[in-house]
């Protein structure tokens, strides 16, 4: 079992920065691939990005461009989503995600999601 605790969203302006993170407990990075994922009002889930156990990673580069940065750090369990230069249409509730195997673009594949954090970017 892996447990996922996102923070790091709230209020801001188009133009500003957030950095989520993503921390895990319970079975961890060593055997777990990490992913973002973002869910806007009305719409599905769309993946961002996301790291294998050995630190392969993988992007959405149509959903993630150069404004977001995901990294992760193995000795703190964490799972990290900068995102800069926000806009209004990055108003979502951002999740983190959890699954055995490589990094996949479906959210169907990852078993382990956290609670969400909401970022809301007003213009």
């Amino acid at each position: 079992q892996v447990q996922l605790v996102e923070s790091g969203g709230g209020l801001v302006q188009a133009g500003d920065s957030l950095r989520l993170s993503c921390t895990a407990s319970g079975r961890t990075f060593s055997d777990h691939t990490m992913a973002w994922f973002r869910q806007a009002p009305g719409k599905g889930r769309e993946f961002l990005g996301g790291f294998t156990a050995s630190g392969t990673s993988a992007v959405d580069t149509d959903a993630v461009s150069d404004r977001f940065i995901i990294s992760k750090n193995n000795t703190k369990n964490k799972l990290y989503l900068q995102m800069n230069s926000l806009k209004p249409e990055d108003t979502a509730v951002y999740y983190c995600a959890a699954r055995i195997g490589n990094v996949r673009f479906s959210d169907n594949a990852y078993p382990y999601w956290g609670q969400g954090t909401q970022v809301t970017v007003s213009s």
